[in-house]
């Protein structure tokens, strides 16, 4: 019996019930419709919360799946080998090594595939994931007559360095996203290189993800859909298209009002000045919760369509609209203060709660600490409160740590694991300005393989990359900490030497050559091969660029490449002032 009692005195909705039954049906109407407010605002308040959230959640996904990609296309197109070949064609030599350097990159893409254009004859080059165009990798000429080549001349007319197109290459007969970068020296376009993401996989990696009344797609600047769970709805060619004839994601808003929300929602997000915008959008004839976030790394809108109803059940509140109901029975004369304390301020420091957490903080308020059912939603809402928190913080160190991987890759050449140029170039800079704080001396050295051509094509290519990490390996060995080794393109090698003069650079160069010629090089078939190197050697000037004591590199390692290979030259003003000169055409 105390324990019946108990349970009474502590039911909000048995005082309620017993002290007002008399006003309930005069009180009830207005009772509803505050509370449907209350229930109408918390969701809407929850659903955009939830929206940013999964734009964030959608965003890295799209960026995880694309932007790996774009960053290899973009380091190929900077790619010394794929200038060479775009600047001088016709020449054998330069176009063996750009093909190489195309399979190189082909087998890192996650598709498999690569292209060229070169600007200059038109010529399309392209090889898929199984190498069926090994040897014949030239398969057409684009034309600006031809329709079905537009995306090509539109591409170069733009200035994004790397575009995406959703296209179907009626000439090669595949289906992808299209990541193209262009080949330029300058400003002036050599060409576009690039690979192809199958569009069902993107499709199924990225968007057809299953989530409960949650709908994911991606969209270009002009509304075009690039990628959505429903392939018929993807607008192809959408770089060549009239506006009027793309499938656009306007067309799936039912007024016009609500397509102008929706642009300006695109061009805030575009604009940087927020990250995430979300609005109600009606679709269909139904009222859809549409988020909005902008990859500016690829040119594309992420948009996510979110069904609340379906999202966040109305029926979960139930427990609450009874106690309300109950809470309603109270004397009039008791009413007001009972239903403001007992309710609207303890669903204002939830509402509160909610701003808070909506503005990206943990809701300072502690738990509402009642036994009744506003108690309970408090504490499922601190506790969804720090569970949103936690994933928030989840999302930016993933993204962080995705970043840094990027950044990695962007400066490391994939096959030896070494910088690569545009990462030693960055490391020089700050060893230089080591250097000049310090009153030290660097030394520089330029390796270069004597025979890899003639092992790729006694060989092949898999061969030549043995022996261009093999050598790689042996030569980091060899290095202090201090010092820096990057691969400065196709089989050359430089390495940073720090806190040395002439006779110890030269003294570490003989022991590379040593190191590199010692043991020889054992092949996947079981075969072995001595590998040596020729390497030019000089002093840093730390008050001019690397490419300066570079260029003097080169001089010496032409005099090393000149006198037989396999030996060290270290530069000499007056020698290769004299040689340049000898060398010079006559006027």
């Amino acid at each position: 019996m105390s324990g019946v009692r108990a349970a009474v005195a502590t039911s909000l909705r048995t005082r309620v019930f017993l002290l007002i039954v008399a006003v309930f049906v005069a009180v009830s109407v207005p009772a509803y419709v505050a509370f449907d407010w209350i229930i109408g605002k918390t969701t809407m308040t929850l659903g955009s919360l939830f929206a940013e959230k999964q734009i964030l959640f959608d965003r890295y996904r799209g960026l995880e799946t694309l932007l790996r990609e774009a960053s290899l296309a973009e380091t190929l197109a900077r790619s010394p080998a794929i200038i060479a070949w775009a600047q001088n064609e016709t020449d054998p030599a330069v176009g063996a090594r750009g093909l190489a350097e195309l399979e190189h990159y082909r087998q890192a893409f996650a598709d498999g595939s690569v292209f060229l254009v070169v600007d200059g004859s038109g010529n399309y080059y392209f090889n898929d994931r199984d190498g069926t165009f090994t040897g014949q990798e030239l398969r057409y000429r684009v034309d600006r007559a031809n329709p079905r080549d537009g995306w090509y001349f539109t591409t170069i007319a733009r200035e994004p360095t790397c575009q995406l197109n959703v296209d179907h290459d009626d000439n090669i007969g595949v289906t992808k996203v299209w990541v193209n970068c262009l080949v330029r020296v300058e400003n002036k376009v050599l060409g576009v290189v690039g690979t192809g993401i199958d569009l069902t996989a993107f499709i199924r990696d990225v968007v057809a993800i299953p989530q409960k009344g949650v709908q994911s797609l991606f969209v270009d600047e002009s509304g075009a859909i690039q990628a959505h769970r429903d392939p018929d709805m993807v607008d192809f060619h959408s770089l060549t298209k009239d506006t009027k004839a793309k499938k656009t994601i306007f067309l799936e808003v039912d007024d016009e009002t609500d397509r102008q929300t929706l642009a300006a929602m695109m061009a805030d997000v575009k604009s940087g000045r927020v990250p995430v915008r979300s609005a109600f959008l009606t679709i269909d004839g139904e009222p859809m919760l549409a988020g909005v976030g902008y990859l500016g790394e690829i040119g594309w809108f992420n948009v996510t369509l979110m069904d609340i109803d379906e999202i966040i059940d109305r029926r979960l509140f139930l427990p609450v609209g009874v106690l309300l109901a109950v809470m309603l029975a109270v004397a009039a004369v008791l009413v007001t203060l009972l239903f403001k304390r007992q309710v609207l301020d303890r669903l204002a420091r939830l509402e509160a709660g909610v701003r808070q957490l909506r503005a990206g903080d943990l809701p300072a308020a502690p738990p509402d600490g009642g036994r009744d059912e506003i108690g309970r939603l408090s504490e499922a809402f601190v506790a969804m409160a720090t569970a949103v928190i936690d994933q928030k913080k989840t999302l930016e160190r993933m993204v962080e740590e995705r970043t840094e991987q990027l950044e990695r890759l962007a400066n490391l050449d994939p096959l030896t694991d070494v910088l690569n140029r545009r990462g030693f170039e960055q490391a020089v800079e700050a060893e230089r300005s080591w250097a000049g704080r310090n009153g030290t001396d660097l030394g520089l050295l330029l390796v270069d393989l004597d025979a890899l051509k003639e092992i790729n094509d006694s060989r092949g290519h898999p061969a030549g990359d043995r022996v261009l990490m093999e050598v790689a390996r042996r030569i980091t060995r060899s290095m202090r900490r201090q010092d820096i080794c990057g691969r400065w393109g196709g089989d050359e090698f430089v390495v940073l030497v720090s806190e040395c003069d002439e006779f110890a650079l030269s003294r570490f160069a003989e022991r590379l050559l040593v190191a590199v010629r010692r043991t020889p090089i054992e092949f996947d078939d079981g075969s072995v091969a001595t590998v040596t190197v020729s390497i030019g050697a000089c002093m840093v000037d730390i008050t001019r660029s690397v490419e300066i004591s570079a260029a003097k590199a080169d001089a010496a390692l032409y005099t090393a490449k000149s006198g037989g290979r396999n030996r060290l030259v270290m530069y000499d003003p007056v020698r290769h002032a004299l040689q340049r000169q000898a060398e010079a055409p006559a006027p």
